[in-house]
């Protein structure tokens, strides 16, 4: 049996946290995936950047994978609402 949960719920929740969306929803392993590479891209970005640079340019990497998570788990959410007969 899928598990169907308000896509509306997955989303706040995806914008919030990285990957939680994606654990809400019973992707443990995609959700702890984008938590480690936005962790990963932005502890990267942040150590090849100057303190010259904005606090979004110095965490770039992160927040691009991050940004990339939430329509995704959204995407997915959806998908499975459909499939289980949920209408939000």
């Amino acid at each position: 049996m899928t598990r169907s949960t308000n896509p509306h719920l997955v989303l706040l929740l995806a914008i919030v946290l990285p990957g939680a969306g994606h654990v809400l929803i019973g992707e443990q392993r995609r959700g702890l995936a984008f938590a480690f590479f936005v962790l990963l891209l932005g502890a990267l970005t942040y150590a090849t950047t100057t303190v010259d640079h904005s606090f979004i340019g110095r965490h770039a990497g992160g927040l691009f994978v991050w940004a990339l998570s939430i329509p995704d788990a959204y995407r997915r959410a959806r998908l499975r609402a459909a499939q289980a007969g949920f209408t939000p």
